[in-house]
């Protein structure tokens, strides 16, 4: 179990412990969820949502042109 006191900044904020960072490998420009359980706050990563992640990424790369069934084993078979 990894422990460490930090100290609340003048806005609130709170610097997660480097080590506590790298076990959870959350990086700049990551998300986080803070949980209210009691009288502790649990921070945790967000569940993956990998189909949404591919459509992001699908979105912003450029458009492919639709291919032809089968015309990569035609292409395959010129290269031979």
């Amino acid at each position: 179990m990894i422990e460490e006191e930090m100290k609340v900044g003048p806005k609130g904020q709170v610097v997660i412990p480097r080590a506590l960072r790298k076990a959870l490998k959350i990086h700049p420009g990551s998300k986080v969820v803070f949980t209210l359980e009691g009288d502790r706050i649990v921070l945790k990563k967000p569940k993956v949502d990998s189909v949404a992640i591919m459509e992001r990424i699908a979105r912003k790369g450029p458009s492919i042109k639709l291919i032809a069934p089968h015309l990569y084993e035609e292409e395959l078979s010129e290269r031979t």
